[in-house]
């Protein structure tokens, strides 16, 4: 599985993921950076997404992204990446695949189950 994680996010942890993503974009393929997410692959937006702070399953701390039932599909396609996007700095944060592929028609809302987006180990 092909991801992307921010050298931002990296430097300051899971935190980012919590208070700056402020939107969340279905996309046709995974993006490599802002505009990717946010013009080029995007097909559907969810603005501010729930994004929480736990332990990860087995160890270490994890994002987690709630349950969406109301994102807004902007162009027709087939969404198979999802990226957490800070709009007011242009930046992709983390991006990924989604669990299962769907495809999406302009003007519909999308929904997606609540999932793990990022899982950063204990120090071993």
């Amino acid at each position: 599985m092909a991801s992307y994680l921010d050298d931002y996010v990296l430097d300051n942890g899971l935190t980012v993921l919590d208070t700056e993503a402020n939107a969340l974009v279905i996309c046709s393929q995974l993006p490599a950076d802002y505009t990717g997410a946010n013009t080029t692959y995007k097909l559907g937006t969810k603005t501010t997404p729930a994004v929480t702070l736990g332990n990860g399953a087995t160890s270490g701390r994890k994002a987690a992204v709630a349950q969406i039932t109301d994102g807004s599909v902007s162009a027709t396609g087939t969404a198979t990446h999802w990226a957490l996007i800070d709009t007011a700095n242009s930046r992709l944060l983390a991006a990924s695949t989604l669990s299962a592929s769907q495809s999406v028609t302009s003007g519909n809302t999308f929904t997606l189950p609540a999932f793990d987006a990022v899982t950063l180990p204990d120090p071993a």
